[in-house]
């Protein structure tokens, strides 16, 4: 029993958490992003006050307002006035 319990805690310690950028819309309106991953860009819309994990892998986004940022998935940014504030 011992040893199924330390091989438990062996692969727990070796798992990395998935990260990913946290994109909150602080706005009263929907936010539409567009989100560039490699070869593939989509419009992601984020409803007001709701957050979405993105980027898990690194990304480029294109907010509302024209802003263009490089995101390395550990982020969080709020969405402002159609503006990215990354934190």
């Amino acid at each position: 029993m011992k040893r199924f319990f330390s091989a438990c805690l062996l692969v727990a310690a070796m798992v990395q958490p998935a990260l990913s950028a946290n994109i909150t819309n602080k706005d009263a309106e929907a936010a539409v992003l567009v989100i560039v991953e490699g070869d593939s860009r989509v419009e992601v819309a984020i409803a007001a006050g709701s957050t979405e994990a993105l980027c898990p892998n690194g990304c480029f986004i294109t907010t509302p307002s024209g802003d263009r940022i490089g995101l390395d998935g550990s982020e969080n940014v709020d969405i402002v006035n159609g503006s990215a504030v990354v934190h």
